[in-house]
């Protein structure tokens, strides 16, 4: 079905194409970029005389040859045959480009941009509201271990190879509208070809990170009946109480889960577009949910189940940006907390070793069982038990 046109667009256009002796105008041009509606009838219709030619004719007929690509594009070429039985190895030219393209600069770029710009200014106005969450008494001297060496090691390598990924990623899908004004073309392809390189390569450090990430803190990250208090008083945020927590609260439990099951999203999408041919997403997640009969639930047809490869790309590449973009968000938020937002956060993951007074506040159950064991000590003291007996 073609795209719904205004009567008096359509008018113009019409009249703008007969200068054209029927071709594309600079209008069509200009409304698919602006993602406006486009009449295509004059490309499908124009198939020339007779698709298939006669016998004892020329090769095409009265066609021409763009004609015949015209009529292959819009599957209007009657008696035509392919070698294959397999729906996709029919399709001779995939037309879906064109959506992919209207979306990734229309709604991904706009919408995912204002996400991340409105969770910097939200948490700047937090900020001016109500300021750093300081530590009730100050420094005590005395300090508590958090975080080993190696939970440190694999938090700071996630965290460095999530960010190469979020800024290369953003300079591919900003670089044509807001790079190259700015930089030029040249040094705007020699950027978004190394950010390619750095984007397929630093990856397989951030998948390693989110499967040790799991590994060693999911036991921690289980929700709990303390949460709900945590909740109740707004992780002691807003307000003057200090909630009990044990290792993690809800917050970070909240944002473990986001890191390790949007992560694992952007994996597997990611290794999808690494190998396209040997790990096709949709076409067999559609065919499953028709199966179970999740369109028709919505009332909805059913999803396409056979997808040719850059179909599949299309579709992993619109997922794997969108999922990126919810991401960076939940990372925005996790940055704030851990640096300007709350005092003693950053030494949790800067030397392991945080006050205990902070411990006491923000942590009070795991607090509680690190002095059981004797783990909670000066400096000073921790240097001393550290030395070899004489």
């Amino acid at each position: 079905m073609a795209p719904t046109v205004p009567t008096t667009v359509a008018t113009d256009l019409a009249e703008a194409r007969e200068a054209t002796g029927g071709a594309q105008t600079l209008q069509d041009i200009l409304r698919r970029q602006e993602g406006l509606p486009v009449d295509d009838s004059f490309r499908s219709d124009n198939v020339g005389g007779d698709a298939v030619p006669p016998r004892n004719l020329s090769p095409l007929g009265t066609s021409s040859d763009a004609d015949l690509w015209r009529a292959i594009r819009y599957d209007k070429l009657p008696g035509a045959q392919v070698s294959t039985d397999t729906e996709v190895g029919q399709v001779m030219i995939q037309d879906g480009g064109m959506a992919w393209l209207q979306f990734r600069a229309g709604p991904l770029r706009t919408y995912g941009g204002w996400l991340l710009l409105g969770t910097i200014g939200l948490l700047a106005l937090f900020f001016f509201l109500r300021g750093r969450v300081m530590i009730d008494g100050g420094k005590t001297g005395h300090t508590v271990e958090r975080f080993h060496m190696v939970e440190r090691v694999n938090h700071w390598m996630t965290a460095a190879s999530f960010l190469l990924l979020g800024f290369t990623g953003l300079f591919t899908l900003f670089g044509r509208k807001f790079l190259i004004p700015i930089m030029g073309h040249d040094a705007n392809s020699v950027l978004l070809t190394v950010s390619k390189y750095i984007h397929n390569n630093v990856s397989w450090a951030f998948m390693l990170g989110i499967i040790l990430m799991f590994v060693m803190w999911v036991a921690h990250n289980i929700p709990n009946k303390l949460d709900l208090v945590w909740f109740k008083q707004y992780g002691g945020i807003v307000g003057k109480n200090h909630p009990p927590a044990e290792k993690f609260n809800a917050g970070q439990k909240m944002i473990f889960w986001s890191v390790v099951l949007f992560g694992a999203s952007l994996s597997v999408s990611g290794l999808s577009l690494l190998f396209p041919m040997d790990l096709p997403l949709f076409a067999k997640t559609f065919g499953i949910a028709n199966d179970l009969g999740l369109p028709s639930l919505i009332g909805m047809d059913p999803l396409p189940a056979a997808m040719a490869p850059q179909e599949e790309m299309q579709l992993a590449q619109l997922w794997h940006a969108i999922i990126a973009f919810v991401m960076m968000a939940v990372i925005i938020a996790h940055i704030y907390i851990g640096s300007v937002g709350m005092e003693g956060a950053f030494d949790a993951m800067g030397s392991g070793q945080v006050d205990e007074n902070w411990a006491e506040q923000h942590h009070s159950i795991w607090y509680e069982k690190k002095k059981a064991k004797g783990e909670a000590t000066a400096p000073s003291e921790a240097v001393t038990r550290t030395e070899p007996a004489e």
